[in-house]
């Protein structure tokens, strides 16, 4: 198990960062906090705590009228590291994914609310079947409802899957296509039929728009004022007006489509599009670099 230099097995050193968390963002900690969180008995509960303010005796302070630790005015987190945005999207992990909520550190969440989002249906047999493939490294047949007006009909194809991506809406295989003889991704819900696994065609380490990373560069619309790019800059934690955001090539037709980057958004109102590409020319070429057929 990984330790943190002081010889602390992972699963104390967890709750040695829930102790923070807690303390830090929430209304403070208690032993039934890391009871109930953990699954471990009232002793070993006792003993974080007194592990923990060994280490960073100043930290805490106990109320003893609440019966709870709270974050001392001079905290200094040695597990935890904040973030705002982690914090925030374990909250709303309560509402939109229950999968998620159970692994949320949030306790007792202020109120909020998120935009929801319509299910795609996924069949769970057709997906296990496909999670057997990639793990078996075989190729498949897929009974396929493309949305092309050329093929109306579910059609079968071969593919030979390899991963799977999420472009914020849907689900996708990511696969070598043996009719097209490139990799491409197929939307799950589309998926409505597996038969026929038989050797695997092209590998995907010759997949190279998954195993590149690019650097899109974006800076704020530039129909802003000054003291509102720098607002926009600020939104975003850019330097020198400008940030970057890695992604695998293979993700960057989405990113775009998300972000509304089409090479016109400049064209737009900065109040519709807060953020422009800062260097089009080398997006252009990534997505050229994204298209090139793999080498056979």
């Amino acid at each position: 198990m990984a330790d943190d230099g002081q010889g602390l097995k992972w699963g104390i050193e967890q709750r040695l960062e829930f102790i923070e968390f807690k303390a830090f963002w929430e209304d403070g900690v208690n032993r039934a906090d890391i009871i109930n969180r953990f699954k471990v008995s009232e002793p070993q509960a006792s003993k974080d705590f007194t592990h923990y303010r060994e280490i960073a005796p100043e930290n805490l302070r106990y109320d003893a009228s609440m019966k709870r630790y709270f974050a001392s005015e001079t905290f200094t987190p040695r597990y935890l590291k904040p973030d705002a945005s982690d914090y925030l999207m374990q909250m709303a992990a309560k509402d939109l994914a229950p999968y998620a909520a159970s692994q949320s550190w949030v306790a007792q969440p202020l109120a909020f609310a998120t935009i929801p989002l319509p299910k795609r249906m996924i069949d769970p047999a057709m997906l296990r079947q496909l999670l057997g493939v990639i793990r078996a490294g075989q190729s498949v047949e897929i009974r396929y409802q493309s949305l092309n007006p050329d093929k109306p009909k579910p059609q079968w194809r071969r593919i030979t899957p390899h991963a799977f991506c999420f472009d914020g809406m849907r689900w996708h295989a990511r696969a070598f296509c043996h009719d097209n003889l490139d990799f491409r991704d197929f939307m799950l819900p589309r998926i409505i039929g597996l038969r026929a696994e038989a050797e695997p065609g092209l590998s995907a380490v010759k997949d190279h728009a998954w195993h590149e990373t690019y650097k899109i560069k974006l800076k704020p619309h530039p129909g802003f004022s000054d003291e509102q790019k720098r607002a926009v800059a600020s939104d975003y934690g850019m330097k020198d007006g400008e940030f970057e955001v890695p992604m695998r090539l293979a993700m960057l037709f989405y990113f775009m489509k998300h972000q509304r980057l089409d090479y016109k958004e400049h064209q737009r109102s900065p109040q519709q599009q807060h953020i422009v590409m800062a260097d089009p020319a080398s997006v252009r070429e990534a997505e050229a670099r994204a298209k090139l057929p793999p080498v056979l």
